[in-house]
């Protein structure tokens, strides 16, 4: 088995050795996790390792791991027998393993029989209340004491891994993959400067024409916070003109949100999912993250990168993703969120100011060539043998 250095990319395994091979197991789907092993599937197969993705159909059919030089392998998102068992498979003659969230961890240590470096990395954290909250924890430390090294995105992902018990537990370098030449685009331009020639139609098709235009993107699940932005739109319905707040996303709440917006008569449409958040981005005035809990949140690291000032709960991971450029306020507080989007709205210096740190901000987080360097340093510790005294 040979691991190739991330110094010297394509270079070929030494004659009458195997390239190192890794098995990727997706986790719960998220759209950022699986653009991350997608990125990262790519990045260890330029550099000479196989690479075998263990992931749904559908997963494969949106990512396109094969896409990337990687094999792909069906298997569901479950722990019945089946599912572990084509895991097992797969995992018998990989030299690591690496899933990707708490639940693959869980599959991936149910298929693991014999004594291989196993990596978990966590990117976001599960919610539950009452007995589940209970049942959680024990899912976390099972899967944090199995791990030989659990990475977090976050510090905080970092600490709750090892008050699991997690033997190594470190902060993960992860970019956030660009197809296409960027999520979210942008160069850190205000939005006259930077909105594209699909701006304008947005904004019509929105009706947000002569009015500033709000824009949050997130499931709508109690945690991300929608309700508490709906009674922030009451601190904002004063300015002129009212501002139209848009959120995409799907999820169990639309309908108690929607009743809400009918009831009271908000100036908010509920867009449902949508593939062209950048394009939403090129459109909006402001950008609001109200989450109760973020890791490295995809959607603040869109924003900076487009030149949208960003208004963002200060919790998790948030803080320390964009620094000081945004607007930080406290989780579940309308009025200091309202009240952001209010002084925001009427303060273009501070806008600008906010878009030009976004851009700097933006500048210090991994890249993707730094991020696979990362995991490839992780991969080389723990497959190469320990030499004697």
């Amino acid at each position: 088995m040979t691991l190739v250095s991330s110094q010297s990319p394509h270079a070929p395994s030494p004659h009458g050795q195997s390239p190192l091979h890794a098995v990727q197991v997706v986790g719960g789907g998220s759209a950022g996790s699986s653009a991350h092993v997608r990125s990262l599937a790519a990045g260890l197969v330029a550099r000479g390792v196989r690479v075998t993705v263990c992931a749904p159909v559908e997963a494969e059919r949106t990512y396109d791991f094969t896409g990337t030089g990687a094999a792909h392998v069906a298997v569901d998102r479950s722990t019945d027998p089946s599912s572990v068992a084509a895991l097992r498979a797969v995992c018998a003659d990989a030299d690591l393993v690496h899933a990707h969230g708490l639940h693959a961890g869980l599959r991936a240590s149910l298929a693991l029989g014999r004594r291989v470096p196993f990596v978990v990395t966590w990117h976001t954290r599960a919610h539950a209340e009452g007995p589940r909250a209970h049942l959680l924890r024990l899912l976390e430390r099972r899967v944090a004491r199995a791990a030989s090294v659990l990475l977090g995105t976050s510090s905080d992902l970092v600490d709750r891994a090892r008050s699991r018990g997690a033997r190594d537990a470190r902060l993960a370098a992860v970019a956030l993959p660009s197809p296409g030449g960027g999520a979210g685009g942008g160069d850190g331009a205000g939005r006259e400067g930077r909105e594209g020639p699909d701006g304008p139609k947005a904004r019509a098709e929105l009706g947000a024409t002569e009015r500033p235009l709000l824009l949050a993107v997130g499931a709508l699940e109690r945690h991300r916070g929608h309700e508490v932005l709906l009674d922030a739109v009451r601190v904002w319905q004063g300015h002129d003109p009212v501002p139209l707040l848009v959120i995409a996303g799907e999820g169990a709440l639309r309908p108690e949100l929607q009743r809400r917006i009918e009831a009271e008569e908000l100036p908010v449409r509920l867009l449902g999912s949508r593939e062209d958040v950048p394009e939403l981005l090129a459109a909006a005035d402001l950008a609001l993250l109200p989450s109760g809990w973020e890791s490295r949140s995809v959607f603040a690291q869109e924003a900076l990168r487009a030149g949208v000032p960003l208004v963002a709960t200060a919790v998790g991971g948030t803080p320390e993703l964009v620094g000081d450029a945004a607007e930080l306020v406290p989780y579940g507080d309308a009025g200091a969120l309202g009240g952001a989007v209010v002084r925001l709205l009427g303060d273009a210096v501070r806008r600008q100011w906010l878009v030009e740190r976004g851009a700097w901000q933006a500048g210090t987080w991994p890249t993707e060539d730094a991020t696979v360097a990362h995991v490839l340093s992780v991969y080389d510790e723990l497959t190469q043998p320990v030499p004697f005294a």
